[in-house]
């Protein structure tokens, strides 16, 4: 596709305007501010070897980006997709009695076909607000890479792992799921699906767990996915568990960041666990929306950041959010941390566009993603400026940070290809993936 007249968010997050931008394949091959032609060279010609840039009609369809932003699309840095059959479902509660009277009832009683139709409609809601990929964390862990799979989508899918047996975990199926499921699945479609791994939290783990999905993980060279600090009491209790050990240190005695990581919600972590962090090169996934939903707390992002640690954006499941709306993400990623710390400058618009962007693809292993650069694979959104919420641009970050919203993306590209456009899913039955999603459902509901 070529997009031509079109405003850009480029690598810098700064904004360019009346550019043309090329994608062939997956990947981005030519960006200027003039239409390639024969007489023109760019980074499409060195990809073909010919020695100068295709003229546009190799590009295939051109697309008229006057009055639209052309930006890096979304990557989710923590999220549950199956759970989007949980959305609504339980509000007005602690995490605790959310989690034990409703949630985990719930969860018993899914079935692949379940999770599948879940995951699903997860993706659909996903590239409607410009979200390419997922750092996913679950179980029936095949049918989730089916749906991601279909969808066209990107994802870093694990088998979370629990355990309270001190007997050998690998008799446990969850551990056997895992491997077998890295093993099949691990960089298929050109390396859409990564198979991470992942220890759910401390307090649903024992240290055999740990120490044994952190050495598979390092032998495989996976990505490690941990929820840490997420509530003040997993942080306190964790302490009394373990001779005052946060999740951060006792998880790093383990092992378990001797590998990329990341690290989800990390609301109550404190001193030592900062240099841990930032040491072992960890990517902190902030998902703020949920965190206040749950009245979980607020994550200390402005030290994060002035630490140089990778923070990522997550939203979490959709029961704790209830949606995937990631310019809404953004808005309270920032909002939060100016009042939390009663800062107005805690956050820029640009940190959190990062965050949401390069940041993320950073921390899924993605190396060639979040950024419009040439060479780099073509993950794009388009963003309607044709707006009132959108007018007058003093700085385009701000607007987009606070003042866009999901509803204003009309296109979403996931390694060049169009997953969605203007209403229109590429790549997804709708229509049958709500039926089929709320079919499932009531199905569940009956056996409660």
């Amino acid at each position: 596709m070529l997009f031509k007249n079109i405003t850009v968010l480029d690598e810098n997050f700064e904004i360019k305007e009346n550019m043309y931008v090329g994608t062939e394949g997956s990947r981005i091959t030519y960006i200027g501010t003039e239409a390639p032609g024969e007489d023109k060279a760019g980074a499409a010609a060195a990809v073909k070897g010919a020695g100068k840039a295709p003229v546009a009609a190799d590009f295939g369809e051109t697309y008229d980006g006057r009055g639209r932003l052309l930006m890096p699309a979304f990557y989710n840095s923590h999220g549950h997709s199956p759970m989007a059959l949980m959305r609504g479902y339980g509000e007005n509660m602690v995490l605790q009695d959310w989690l034990n009277k409703l949630i985990f009832p719930f969860e018993d009683k899914l079935d692949s076909n379940a999770v599948y139709w879940g995951t699903l409609l997860t993706m659909a809601e996903s590239m409607r607000f410009g979200i390419v990929s997922t750092t996913d964390m679950y179980y029936f862990i095949d049918d989730m890479v089916r749906a991601t799979s279909d969808a066209g989508m990107k994802g870093n899918i694990s088998r979370a792992i629990v355990n309270f047996d001190d007997s050998d975990v690998w008799q446990l199926p969850s551990m056997h799921e895992m491997k077998r499921t890295f093993e099949a699945y691990h960089n298929m479609d050109d390396e859409r699906i990564k198979m991470d791994v992942s220890i759910h939290a401390e307090y649903t783990s024992n240290h055999l767990a740990v120490e044994a999905v952190s050495a598979f993980g390092r032998e495989r060279g996976a990505n490690m996915h941990i929820h840490i600090s997420e509530t003040r009491s997993e942080h306190e209790e964790c302490k009394e568990r373990h001779n005052g050990m946060t999740p951060v240190k006792y998880f790093n005695s383990l092992g378990a960041w001797d590998m990329p990581a990341t690290a989800a919600h990390c609301v109550w972590i404190e001193g030592e666990d900062f240099d841990i962090l930032k040491e072992k090169g960890v990517t902190v996934a902030t998902n703020p929306v949920s965190n206040l939903k749950l009245a979980s707390g607020v994550c200390n992002v402005p030290k994060l950041l002035d630490m140089g640690i990778n923070v990522a954006i997550g939203t979490d499941s959709v029961a704790s959010n209830n949606s995937l709306n990631f310019f809404e993400e953004m808005k309270v990623m920032a909002l939060a941390a100016k009042e939390k710390f009663s800062d107005p400058t805690a956050v820029t618009p640009q940190q959190v566009l990062k965050a949401a962007t390069v940041n993320g693809a950073m921390g899924q292993g993605r190396t060639d993603c979040g950024v419009i650069r040439e060479g780099n694979r073509a993950d794009l959104i388009v963003v309607d400026l044709n707006q009132p919420n959108m007018h007058p641009v003093h700085k385009m970050a701000n607007n987009l940070v606070y003042s866009a919203s999901g509803s204003d993306v009309l296109l979403t590209m996931a390694d060049g290809k169009v997953l969605y456009e203007k209403g229109e899913y590429k790549t997804i039955d709708i229509e049958k993936t709500i039926f089929e999603a709320a079919r499932a459902t009531e199905k569940i509901l009956k056996q409660l």
